[in-house]
């Protein structure tokens, strides 16, 4: 299975619960081409296609801000600029300011590694009203991702059966089965994806994003990361420090963390949002429906999913929902407290029977839509994540990591652990065991960690600002709920964000918003 490490929740505008993609141009001939002064050609962006999690074109913007789509050539290995390129897919709107206020171009990524940033900037744009009165605000498929030259790896009945299996085995013929499966998906990735595999770093990523920078043309890249979009903005910062003009890191990965770390401290973070829906259930002023207790309340959840390990129940038809499922669905649903009134009455439905709604969060958190199709956000994650990390792990060594694992979280501990295996056996070795984001001579980076987040903790923005050097990251502590702190509305969290990004006025390292 893949690690829920550095997902971000791009994925929950794709379930209606929450309710044949183009390949880019590989083998274009650019070796008398100048790639930062390509022309891009600005059209009405089309509907997503299945890599990007289908859907209809963007609808215009309230104020009838029109979005624009273009591709990007950028070169397919940057150890040979002059080679092959492939094209990135953009996406903008314009500035409504005018054109003495406009600062440039705000490049958003929203994470993943693996969502698509042309149909989540759409999603969430109504929340970047302020910014844009003085950026266009801009986002992008990376390479691997959406209609960049997607990673694709198995057919969708396949990943059917792939997000179905038992990720938690409990013996050696589970164990055994686990291994198979996650080995047929690799290979199934080298098989379909073998041209792009070596070139989706995130190294890589931040070089097309200084190309990005130039295209569009601004002297300094301004920019908005969120979840493994900070990880980005960091290693954009240490390789072009002198090119940061105003970069935010908001739900801040670690970047000292090695995936076993990562892992670990997702278990521990997931585990805190759970504790926290739990408590939040049983002090409403009305009863809570699924529990007497906070305790009572997660008691009850450990026993559905034992269940669900040995007889699974109707989930949509014709696919039940398993322990593997259930587990998903709950993960996804703590990534916004906006969330947890779907996993309340996910789970009183699942206590029922039905396990409808825990199926469709899951669905959510795999990038399946109603109709069958996936994306290609976890073919891209687990590319993109294979070729950053150095480590790979065998059983015997998840075996061993199981009881501190259990320790961080009863109910997502194995599930973390044994994640740990999606690397194992990948076609292209990893790059280190964690990215390098020293950024010695950088602008001030405003980093933004969130006390309560489950899929990046709250310690990485600390992390990421030790990490990024003295003088360069500020931090800024959100007490709150949920992963990232932006887009939870709160007044003092985007004051101090805007302030910064809008009139370059950094906040006091240290403060703090509730």
């Amino acid at each position: 299975m893949p690690s829920l490490l550095r997902l971000r929740a791009v994925a929950l505008t794709a379930s209606a619960v929450l309710l044949s993609a183009v390949l880019a141009g590989c083998g274009d001939d650019a070796k008398d081409e100048d790639l930062t002064r390509q022309d891009l050609s600005w059209k009405a962006c089309p509907a997503p296609d299945a890599a990007q999690g289908g859907g209809t074109s963007p609808s215009p913007l309230p104020d009838d801000g029109e979005w624009q789509c273009a591709t990007m050539k950028a070169p397919l290995d940057w150890d040979d600029p002059k080679g092959d390129t492939i094209g990135l897919e953009l996406i903008r709107v314009r500035t409504t300011g005018s054109e003495n206020a406009r600062i440039g171009s705000l490049i958003f990524n929203f994470g993943g590694p693996g969502g698509s940033g042309v149909t989540s900037l759409p999603a969430f744009a109504e929340g970047y009203e302020k910014l844009r009165t003085r950026y266009d605000l801009v986002s992008f498929d990376p390479r691997g991702v959406g209609r960049s030259d997607p990673v694709f790896c198995e057919n969708d009945q396949q990943l059917d059966a792939y997000f179905q299996q038992d990720a938690t085995p409990d013996d050696a013929a589970e164990r055994t089965q686990l291994v198979d499966n996650t080995k047929e998906f690799n290979n199934a990735c080298e098989d379909n994806s073998e041209k792009i595999l070596p070139h989706v770093r995130t190294t890589d990523a931040a070089r097309d994003l200084d190309l990005m920078r130039q295209v569009l043309g601004d002297d300094k890249l301004y920019y908005f990361g969120i979840s493994y979009g900070t990880e980005l903005g960091g290693v954009y910062a240490h390789l072009f420090p002198k090119r940061v003009g105003r970069a935010l890191f908001d739900a801040v990965v670690d970047p000292t963390q090695d995936p076993e770390q990562g892992s670990l401290g997702q278990a521990k973070g997931f585990q805190l949002a759970l504790d926290n829906f739990a408590e939040d259930c049983v002090s409403q002023a009305e009863e809570c429906p699924i529990g007497d207790s906070a305790q009572d309340v997660k008691d009850r959840i450990a026993r559905l999913l034992d269940e669900l390990d040995r007889t699974p129940i109707q989930g949509i038809f014709p696919r039940q929902l398993t322990q593997t499922a259930a587990t998903s669905g709950i993960a996804q649903a703590l990534y916004s407290k906006d969330f947890w009134e779907y996993l309340t009455e996910g789970l009183e439905q699942a206590y029922d029977g039905d396990g409808r709604i825990l199926l469709s969060l899951a669905d959510s958190m795999n990038g399946r839509s109603e109709n069958g199709e996936y994306s290609n956000i976890t073919p891209a994650n687990v590319a993109i994540n294979c070729a950053d990390d150095k480590p790979r792990y065998d059983t015997a060594y998840v075996e061993r990591k199981l009881p501190e694992f259990r320790a961080a979280s009863d109910l997502f501990g194995d599930y973390l652990a044994w994640s740990m295996l999606s690397c194992t056996d990948w076609a292209v070795p990893g790059a280190a065991d964690h990215p390098d984001v020293s950024a010695p001579g950088s602008a001030p980076i405003l980093v933004v960690g969130n006390t309560g987040d489950p899929a990046t903790p709250y310690e990485g923005a600390r992390a990421m600002v030790n990490a990024l050097g003295k003088g360069v990251g500020v931090e800024l502590t959100y007490r709150g709920q949920g992963h990232g702190a932006y887009d939870s509305k709160n007044t003092c969290v985007q004051g101090a964000v805007d302030g910064y990004l809008l009139d370059g006025k950094v906040p006091p390292a240290g403060t703090v918003c509730s």
